[in-house]
């Protein structure tokens, strides 16, 4: 696959699509055991204040992999890998939107025009952010609701399936349930698809114009690692709020300000960073895998194309 040179042929919206698609869900099944082990750090601080109210004990995490170690011993690997479907399904409905059009909303912004500054790469990261939210927002309601749920003997569960859960917060919370937390999700990945995209961009630019780098593995692997540090550091704060009014049972938080408040109030400013270190492990890798996925499937699947029309 790395062997492939730069395309000759820019590949279509629909390969840019399909590609950043396949690429979200192959990245995210390699690193969505660090992803689950940044939910349950990033929510810790709920989970102890339920345990001191009388709802249950909690399991305390310490750390990326002290987190990865407790879940397996106390709930069994398949623990890491809880609300993966769902996270699959968010990823070829999220990254094919906020990735694969990101490109074609940029051409559409500068009207063709060969000169793109920072301003339009901002603008085309956030529309395409968004409008992946508005998509992909109940997948990532019960992604997040799967992987804060502890499986512990003699504890029932909040959910038994992945289907099960659509249903339940359907029913339990209405409709409007499943989409609960789009406001901080927009927020969230308006920074995130505007540091990561954008970064990424701008990187990458920068190393083919300025340095010996070709549009090739190295470049991409540079660019992806810079743009995953860039984004945990901007989107933390975001996305620890999200996370926690996500997985609030239906009454604790009236509003997504007073989630945010209440961490304030309770845990202090450090609680904006918690997770933060499976954060960057989990987006840098994420990023690496995927970016580095998206390039060369693109240009799999434009060097198949072509061959398919050359065939007489």
């Amino acid at each position: 696959m790395v062997g492939f040179g730069p395309a000759d042929v820019p590949p279509s919206a629909a390969v840019k699509f399909v590609g950043a698609g396949a690429a979200g869900c192959i990245a995210d099944l390699l690193t969505f055991p660090l992803d689950t082990a940044k939910v349950r750090l990033q929510i810790q601080g709920e989970l102890r204040a339920s345990a001191a109210a009388g709802k249950g004990s909690a399991v305390r995490y310490r750390g990326v992999f002290g987190t990865i170690t407790t879940m397996v011993r106390t709930e069994g690997p398949r623990s890491l890998y809880s609300g993966l479907v769902a996270g699959l399904q968010r990823q070829m409905s999220f990254a094919s939107v906020r990735i694969g059009l990101y490109d074609s909303v940029k051409q559409f912004y500068t009207k063709g025009s060969d000169h793109v500054g920072i301003g339009i790469r901002l603008l085309a990261g956030c529309t395409t952010g968004a409008m992946a939210v508005a998509f992909a927002q109940p997948t990532d309601v019960v992604k997040v609701r799967l992987q804060a749920q502890a499986r512990r003997p003699g504890q029932a569960r909040r959910y038994c399936s992945t289907i099960d859960a659509y249903k339940t917060i359907a029913k339990e919370e209405g409709i409007r349930g499943l989409w609960k937390g789009t406001a901080p999700n927009i927020a969230r990945n308006a920074i995130v698809n505007c540091t990561e995209l954008v970064t990424y961009d701008f990187i990458k630019d920068s190393l083919l114009k300025s340095t010996p780098l070709t549009d090739n593995l190295p470049c991409h692997f540079v660019s992806a690692f810079g743009a995953g540090l860039c984004t945990t550091v901007t989107a933390s704060p975001v996305d620890v709020v999200k996370t926690r009014y996500m997985n609030a049972a239906l009454g604790q938080y009236s509003s997504v300000l007073n989630c945010a408040a209440a961490m304030m109030n309770k845990e202090g400013p450090l609680a904006f960073y918690k997770g933060f270190m499976p954060s960057f492990l989990r987006l840098g890798s994420w990023n690496v895998v995927m970016f580095v996925t998206y390039e060369q499937l693109k240009r799999a699947m434009m060097a198949a194309n072509h061959n398919f029309i050359a065939i007489p």
